[in-house]
């Protein structure tokens, strides 16, 4: 008996359900078929997509050479699968995105009358998210009780599976094709150089020793265990610290589980406490996604329909390029531009300066951050920027606007996360770092700075603009 391993977000060997039992049945065929026919626009980003090539890489790695690896219509690529390799079942692990859900339904309704068993697995969560509900049987729309009273006083996560025992892959009739899905960055025109503006994103990680894969995965989590999640309650809000874990993009892509995860660290106390209900943010934002479909796209609370956003792109694009004139919102953007991460702390910090002091819906920040994260997941995406929008589920009141300034002094007192990503303020004392407006022209000329020549003046009064955010939100 052949059977059809589908992989999706879950490229690993260990603890991955479907694969387990796949192999329990006879022989496997790995699978991978990237659809971006019904992703549509929530196809993987450009980053996403640098890093899912790697990724494969890796899995294909530890498959001896043995992935098939296709593109299109996943319901059309099956049928031909399971028809040239006579295979008589497909495995895989569920997925959560809405038009994953609708196209996987359909494909277990194809199959199944072509006589193909089916069979799907939970691969990516702790919980499923129809198993946690209120008393009354609806959805849980605030976090704490969801996870405390929902999530911790019910059936413990699973413990994590082995590799399976004994894995018979079946030798594929071509190329695996990884490098026909053109997943790394376009080339040039013709006659003009390529532009592989991801030789950054491979130069950071390997400076900093970060890899892709499951390999990796495993290696950062035993890392973060050892010298990041001790004191990681309070570390974790300082970006020029090592309080955080980085695991975002592993657990998207599956090269680990959040069960791994979960029981990788058994002493019990505030720091790991801290850190599980991290992984609890994870699961209620897939919560969310799963009982509210259309959180990537509307308001959770409707009355932010009628709210008066302003539609600015020049304005956009000074906060994409990290050129505001507010350090610390310049230091995140150009993180995530160089490295294709960013801070949780400094997310909360950038969104808010998009959304509340340049007025601008929460769904530019939302497709940009799309396009350059390398953890770039669509409930987790969602859910945050509806979060600092003050439009979703549980989300901070709109009229919590942050404070870039004061949040640069709160979490980057020494100004390390600042000048490593805005290096021409690097000569300015930390007394005027974090709003370089405010400094004398004499300690401007001691840094060598001409504001609007070497940094930019802010591109808002930030007092200003937020009396205008809150202006525009009275009148809701």
């Amino acid at each position: 008996m052949v059977t059809v391993h589908w992989f999706r977000q879950d490229l690993r060997l260990t603890d991955n359900p479907a694969l387990f039992a796949a192999a329990a049945r006879g022989q496997v065929l790995p699978l991978f078929i990237l659809d971006d026919q019904n992703a549509g626009v929530w196809s993987a980003g450009r980053a996403s997509r640098w890093w899912l090539h790697h990724s494969l890489e890796r899995l294909n790695q530890s498959l001896k050479g043995h992935l098939l690896v296709r593109q299109g219509d996943a319901k059309a690529v099956l049928a031909d699968v399971v028809c040239q390799y006579k295979a008589d079942a497909v495995y895989w692990n569920r997925c959560y995105e809405p038009w994953r859900i609708q196209r996987d339904t359909q494909i277990k309704q194809s199959l199944g009358d072509a006589g193909v068993t089916t069979k799907s697995f939970n691969g990516a969560l702790l919980w499923e998210p129809w198993t946690i509900l209120k008393k009354d049987g609806t959805p849980y729309k605030v976090f704490t009780p969801y996870y405390r009273k929902g999530c911790l006083i019910g059936e413990p996560p699973r413990e994590p599976l082995s590799v399976p025992p004994k894995l018979e892959l079946v030798a594929v009739k071509e190329g695996n094709g990884i490098d026909q899905l053109d997943l790394l960055p376009e080339h040039g025109l013709v006659g003009e150089p390529p532009i592989r503006w991801d030789q950054r994103l491979c130069q950071h990680r390997t400076e900093h020793g970060l890899g892709i894969g499951e390999a990796a995965a495993t290696a950062r989590l035993q890392g973060f265990l050892y010298n990041g999640l001790a004191g990681y309650r309070e570390g974790r809000d300082f970006p020029a610290r090592g309080n955080f874990s980085q695991l975002s993009a592993h657990l998207h892509f599956g090269e680990i589980s959040p069960n791994q995860v979960w029981y990788a660290a058994t002493d019990v106390d505030d720091d790991l406490d801290c850190f599980h209900s991290e992984l609890g943010w994870r699961e209620f934002s897939n919560y969310l996604l799963y009982h509210f479909p259309t959180l990537p796209e509307k308001n959770f609370q409707a009355k932010f329909d009628a709210f008066p956003w302003q539609d600015d792109p020049a304005l956009r694009q000074r906060w994409q390029q990290g050129m505001t004139g507010i350090p610390m919102v310049d230091a995140g953007m150009r993180e995530l531009w160089q490295t294709g991460f960013m801070h949780n702390r400094v997310r909360m910090i950038t969104g808010s300066f998009l959304v509340k002091n340049l007025g601008q819906h929460w769904r530019h920040g939302e497709q940009w951050f799309w396009d350059c994260l390398v953890d770039a997941d669509l409930a987790s995406n969602a859910a945050g920027w509806q979060w600092v929008a003050g439009s979703g589920a549980d989300a901070a009141p709109y009229f919590r606007i942050f404070n870039p300034v004061t949040q640069a002094k709160r979490f980057d007192p020494d100004g390390a996360y600042i000048r490593r990503y805005v290096p021409e303020l690097a000569r300015l004392p930390n007394r005027f770092l974090f709003a370089p407006w405010e400094a004398p022209e004499r300690v401007l000329e001691q840094a060598g700075i001409t504001l609007d020549k070497d940094y930019p003046q802010p591109m808002v009064d930030l007092p200003l603009s937020r009396e205008q955010a809150m202006s525009a939100w009275r009148m809701l």
